[in-house]
């Protein structure tokens, strides 16, 4: 298999490349942000999902046969735009033939005032399109990790959380932020987003901070509280070299083959929500039902 590989071949958004032969690197690149959108998902990132475990899977089947565990290692880490320092993901929106919305519509690249008019978005985005790219990411076969190279909002931060194992800029270069910040823009979270939030949040008051008060937790309070494994100074590059040392201190763990069996009972809870989501009712319903209950 020659790589690096692109998603979709034409006007690709993803690019994968195998800088060592335990290592694959999928850079996202739908704009400079990163954005999570359906195109994105269906036609880019998910097909690379498949690429890389059907290489991996191949080299450990061999490598089972030769009894030659060199064959059996893998790693994955997942980056945002490699041309720029402000984004790992601005998170996730459908793509529609909705006209251009203000900024003040738009909060963490999800189309929110587009999202209001479009019933298809609120009952397809999250559990045909969004959440079977995350279930697909928490029962991966082998360790995955996000090169945080910026900020990492809603869907973005989802995404991030949704990888085994986290590597952040520390910030000393330009501000980089985790932030599921639906709480400031009306947006319920949606049942299965929350699930994987519990699953990786280290305490019920961390938990409150993340979905209740939208709070943006520097690289300094993320590694502090567990939501980050490592920081590091520099830009995306640095980023990315030292994901790849981190990798190659987990990259042996699924030679026996359960590394992702494992997950899915690990975080089987997550992965039967994400499959049960349905996207929740918002403010304007809640309170015209609160009014006509009161």
């Amino acid at each position: 298999m020659a790589y690096p590989l692109h998603f979709p071949s034409t006007n690709p958004l993803v690019t994968v490349t195998h800088p060592t032969p335990a290592l694959w690197v999928l850079e996202m690149h739908n704009g400079a942000d990163s954005r999570l959108t359906d195109v994105f998902i269906l036609q880019a990132f998910k097909p690379a999902l498949d690429t890389v475990e059907r290489h991996w899977r191949e080299n450990w089947r061999t490598g089972q046969a030769k009894k030659d565990e060199s064959l059996c290692k893998g790693a994955l880490i997942v980056v945002g735009n490699r041309k720029q320092d402000k984004f790992f993901s601005n998170g996730g929106r459908e793509e529609s033939p909705l006209p251009e919305l203000p900024f003040d519509g738009v909060f963490a690249g999800l189309d929110f005032a587009g999202a209001t008019r479009d019933p298809n978005f609120q009952t397809n985005f999250f559990p045909v399109v969004y959440n079977p790219m995350i279930a697909r990411l928490l029962a991966f076969p082998i360790p995955t990790i996000a090169a945080v190279n910026g900020h990492a909002f809603a869907g973005g931060m989802g995404l991030a959380m949704a990888c085994d194992y986290r590597v952040m800029a520390d910030g000393s270069k330009r501000n980089a932020w985790l932030s599921m910040n639906e709480i400031h823009f009306g947006a319920t979270l949606p049942l299965g987003l929350l699930a994987i939030l519990k699953a990786k949040s280290p305490n019920p008051q961390t938990l409150r901070k993340i979905v209740l008060e939208g709070h943006r937790f520097t690289p300094g309070e993320s590694l502090s509280l567990g939501l980050v494994d490592r920081i590091v100074p520099g830009n995306t590059e640095a980023v990315l070299s030292e994901a790849q040392s981190f990798a190659e201190t987990v990259d042996s763990l699924p030679k026996t083959g359960v590394w992702g069996t494992n997950r899915r009972v690990m975080y089987r809870d997550a992965i039967e929500a994400l499959s049960k989501d349905v996207f929740t009712i918002g403010g304007p319903a809640d309170d015209a039902a609160a009014k006509a209950r009161l």
